[in-house]
C-alpha cells in the first residue's frame, strides 16, 4: 500500500507533507536514532566540506529544525533555512539566534518551486531532502537557478547499499527498528516505514551525482 502510495509525484508529495507535520517535533531524536548517532558528525563534515566564507549566502534546503542552518551560520553572514513543513520551520524559530551581524531566517517553501531570484545563493545545502522530494529532477532544475556561477551544492542522506545482501540487512533494519518506533511514538508502525522505502525507490548518491552533472 505504502509503495504503491509513493510511487506517483502527486501521491509522494500527499503522503510526504502529511508524514513530517506528523513526526516534526520528533524527527531530531529519529534521524539520531536510526544514523547510529552518527547525524551530528555528518552534518558537520558537510559544512567542512562546503568550504563556507564570509562572503557566501547559503541556502538549506528541507531544513528540518535547522541543524546544517546554524551550523553553518557562525562561518557566514547570510544563511535562510527553508522546510516544506510548517511546524519544522516553528522549530528552528525557537532555537537560539546565532551571535554577531549575521543574517539568518527560515521559511516555509517547497523544493519544486523556490521563492528565491536565480543565481541568489552561493552555497546549497540539503539534508535528507532529496530523497523525499516528489520530483527530482525538477528540485536540482530549482536548485541550479538559485546558484550562482561557481556555487556550491552538498547534499546528505542514507544511500542504498549497491552489495545486495549489505542493502538487504541495511532495509530490513530500517524496516523492523522504524516500525517499532513508529509504534511506540506514535501508536502506527507504518509511521517510519517510509524510510526504507524511501531507500528502495531513490536512484542511490552515483545516480543522483550523474543527473547533477548532465543538468551543468
Amino acid at each position: 500500500m505504502l509503495r504503491r502510495t509513493i510511487s506517483t509525484p502527486e501521491g509522494k508529495q500527499r503522503y510526504v507533507r502529511r508524514l513530517f507535520a506528523t513526526i516534526a517535533d520528533r524527527y531530531d531524536f529519529i534521524t539520531g536514532f536510526l544514523s547510529y548517532g552518527q547525524d551530528r558528525r555528518w552534518k558537520q563534515r558537510l559544512i567542512e566540506l562546503a568550504r563556507l566564507q564570509p562572503s557566501d549566502r547559503l541556502l538549506d534546503l528541507a531544513c528540518g529544525t535547522g541543524d546544517l542552518t546554524f551550523a553553518a551560520t557562525p562561518r557566514v553572514r547570510h544563511a535562510v533555512g527553508l522546510d516544506v513543513t510548517f511546524r519544522m520551520v516553528q522549530l528552528a524559530q525557537r532555537r537560539s539566534p546565532p551571535e554577531g551581524g549575521r543574517y539568518v531566517r527560515f521559511v516555509t517553501g517547497d523544493m519544486l518551486a523556490l521563492p528565491f531570484p536565480d543565481r541568489a545563493f552561493t552555497v546549497v545545502t540539503v539534508g535528507y531532502g532529496l530523497r523525499n522530494v516528489p520530483d527530482l529532477q525538477q528540485s536540482l532544475r530549482e536548485i541550479r537557478r538559485v546558484l550562482a556561477p561557481g556555487g556550491r551544492l552538498l547534499s546528505l542522506d542514507f544511500n542504498r547499499p549497491s552489495n545486495a545482501v549489505i542493502r538487504g540487512a541495511y532495509l530490513l533494519y530500517l524496516t523492523i527498528v522504524g516500525s517499532a518506533l513508529g509504534y511506540v511514538l506514535h501508536r502506527d508502525p507504518d509511521t517510519y516505514r517510509y524510510i526504507p522505502e524511501s531507500i528502495r525507490t531513490y536512484p542511490g548518491a552515483g545516480a543522483v551525482a550523474r543527473m547533477m552533472e548532465d543538468m551543468g
